[in-house]
Parts: C-alpha cells; structure tokens; sequence
C-alpha cells in the first residue's frame, strides 16, 4: 500500500507540474491564434492530429476496462487459462488496417498543405490576372536577421514590414550556422542553411499587427535572443513606408549639432559594419529606420540606457557570442552620446509598429511600387509611333513647301505677264 501512494505522488506531482508548464510562455508566441493563412493550415493539422489521438486513445480505454471487468478472476473461479487468439487473422488485419486508414487521413492534407505552404507562385485576382510579387531576400546571422526587398531598393533589418492580405514571398540564406525562421502566428518554420542552399517560402498576414518571430534551431550562446519582429500594415501604408525607405540615401544631415557630431563620429567607426538607405548586406544590421524600431537588438527596449549599454560594452554581456564585440571602435563617453542622438534621428517614415495597431486601413493595389513593363513598351510605340508621324509630317511639310514654291513661281509669271502687259 505504502509503494503504491508513493507512486501516486509521484504521478500527481508530474501531471501539475505539467500543466503549471502548459501556461508558460508569450501569448503572441502561441501558434494557437493564427492570424496567417499559413498557420491556420498547421492549427488545422495540429486538431486534427489530436482528434485521430484522442480517438485512438478513447477506443483503447473502453477495451482496456472491458477486458478487466469481462475477465477478471472471481472469488472461488477455477484457476484456467484462456483461449488464446494469437493466430486470429481477422483481429491482426483488424488493428493493422485501421493504423493505416488513420495515418491516410493525417498524411493526405499534411502532403497537401506542405506543399501548399511552399508554393511560392503569383497570386491571381478574381478576374484571373496575376499580382505583382513581393520579394525578400532573408539572411541570417548570429544573432540577427537582415532583410532586402527585391526590386524596390529597401533594406531593412530585424523589423520585416509587409502588406495585408498580400503574400510575401522569402528567399532565405544564412550567414553562418543553421537558424529557423519562425513567427508562429503567421507562418510554420524554415531552416536557413548556410551551404548556398536557399529555402523559400511566403508569409502572410490577415490583420494588422506586429508579430513576434524567433530562431527555431539553436545557433550558439544568444540563440534565444535572436528575435525579430513583421510589422503587417495596411497596402497603402506599406507604400508610404517603401517610398519613404527609398528616399533615404544616407547623407542627410541631421538639425541638432551633437546630431551632426554623432554622424561624423558613426561613419569613422561604424560605416564598416552597418549602412543605411539601400547598401547591401554587410556585417551588421542595416539602420536606416533605427529610431523607429520598438526593440533594441531585438528584445531590449529602446531606450537611452540600454543603448549607451549596447554602443558602451559592444553587447558583450546583452547579446553573448554576437559579432558586434569584434568592433575595433574605442568612445569616449561624450562620442557615444553623440552617436545616440545621432541615431535617434534615424526615423524616415511616419509609418512605424505603432502604425499596425492604430485601427487606420489605407488600401492600394500597390501597382505605383511595380512599374508595368507593358508600360514601359508603350511608351516606347509611342515614341516610334510618335517619330512616325513626325516624319510623315515632315514630308508633308516638304511637299507642301514644294507646292508653295510653285504656288508662288506660277503667281511670279503672273505677276510678270502682268507687268509686261502694262
């Protein structure tokens, strides 16, 4: 009696251990309120995962206590052993069939939605023409992510804006070890390898927000802090914020003279590592919008003392392992204010996360960030049909200067008949 209450302890104090453990977490973490086309799919596949488990489960049960009950031994039964079934053929095609039949209904929409969820083709509208494709280029590196939107000259990092109700398509690549891309309340996983293999996938959101993303994989010392952030807001905003991204070339002068100082000061130490306006990917995060970003390194609040921390001890002790500690740059105290006021200024667009929750819905087919080439061709015809027709109007011009010179040769003999007549 006294072995089987320590096991009962034992189980009881497992199972709320448990459930104590169920609870922790980040509720916008939870890949349990989808906001995503892409994770609905998976929610979806995790119910009906767990709905075949429960079936399985319930009808072993309900043999389990029927066999007990049926067959349990009696007070004064013979002791007799039953007849023994191994051989039957009907129950092991029974409980081999019906395995199958249920691993079918789980793999069936599971092969579906995989590649489903990897088709990275144009989206049609409802009369059948193709939209235009948004595409990013993803690269990850310890312990950051960067962000290049094909075709329209913006480069981002950690903060990945992108439209509503519009696919956004990602062509992932790594810098240096294996990560996982994953914002669980849009889209499922993605590895991003390092060997030169580039994953694709799309993500998108349903609604306005901002969503958290994390490295699934684990990638060195600061792996759990390699967070990053997609910013959905509505088209029209997203075209503000890529025509103000692109306006940006990284030599405006700010207003404030410690501001000036502070530019002077971040482009002798850190132009190396770090760009701003569209440069390609270099060894750090790209800063173009860094004022407007709502995390510091992607999990620090943005605020003076955790920056003079960061730019003070390179992230040594905030963000173990990051390359940033590298950095040969020596500030003084009066240099670092500089560069962070300096930096403070780096907010080119009213568009910003708060946007994403301010309840404002500017729609846009974002055709004016997509120039039509059929445009572009018409023009063209126009120009050659253009020069067409000056030319045909100049050959009128000269026939009909050739007809006036006659005109006028012809009223000449006239007018000299006319005088010779007098």
């Amino acid at each position: 009696m006294k072995g089987w209450m320590s096991r009962f302890k034992a189980v009881f104090a497992l199972t709320v251990m448990a459930l104590i453990l169920s609870g922790c977490g980040e509720s916008f973490l939870s890949a349990l309120q989808p906001s995503g086309e892409g994770a609905s799919m998976l929610l979806d596949l995790m119910i009906l995962s767990i709905v075949i488990m429960l079936f399985v489960f319930v009808i072993v049960m309900i043999i389990y206590v029927f066999v007990i009950f049926k067959f349990r031994q009696k007070k004064g039964q013979e002791d007799i052993v039953p007849k023994q079934v191994e051989g039957s053929h009907a129950l092991e095609t029974l409980w081999t069939v019906i395995p199958i039949i249920l691993l079918l209904i789980l793999a069936v929409p599971t092969i579906q939605y995989t590649f489903a969820l990897a088709d990275t083709s144009p989206e049609t509208t409802e009369e059948g023409e193709e939209l235009d494709q948004i595409w990013v280029d993803v690269t990850g590196s310890q312990y950051w992510w960067h962000f290049e939107y094909r075709d329209i000259e913006v480069t981002t990092s950690q903060e990945l804006y992108i439209p509503t109700d519009r696919r956004v398509n990602l062509s992932m690549i790594s810098d240096d070890v294996i990560h996982s891309f994953w914002v669980p309340t849009i889209q499922g996983k993605m590895d991003v390898n390092p060997t030169g293999n580039t994953n694709e996938m799309y993500i998108q959101a349903e609604e306005e927000g901002v969503y958290w993303g994390k490295c699934a994989e684990l990638c060195g010392p600061s792996h759990s802090l390699m967070d990053f952030k997609i910013v959905a807001v509505s088209p029209g905003e997203f075209e503000q914020w890529v025509e103000d991204m692109q306006s940006v070339s990284g030599e405006e002068e700010p207003e404030s003279e410690t501001a000036q100082a502070g530019q002077q000061v971040f482009a002798d130490n850190c132009m190396s590592c770090h760009a701003i306006g569209s440069s390609p990917n270099k060894a750090g995060p790209n800063l173009t919008n860094f004022a407007d970003r709502e995390k510091l390194a992607g999990v620090f609040d943005m605020n003076e003392e955790n920056l003079r921390e960061w730019i003070a001890t390179k992230g040594e002790e905030m963000k173990p392992g990051n390359s940033m500690m590298d950095a040969p740059y020596d500030l003084s105290d009066e240099e670092i204010n500089q560069v962070m006021e300096y930096l403070m200024t780096l907010s080119p667009s009213e568009i910003t996360p708060e946007s994403a929750n301010n309840g404002i819905y500017e729609d846009s087919d974002l055709s004016g960030l997509f120039p039509e080439e059929s445009e572009g061709e018409g023009e063209g015809n126009s120009d050659s049909e253009g020069n067409g027709d000056s030319e045909s109007d100049s050959e009128s011009g000269n026939n009909s200067e050739d007809d006036s010179e006659g005109d006028s040769s012809e009223n000449s003999n006239d007018n000299s008949d006319n005088n010779s007549d007098e």
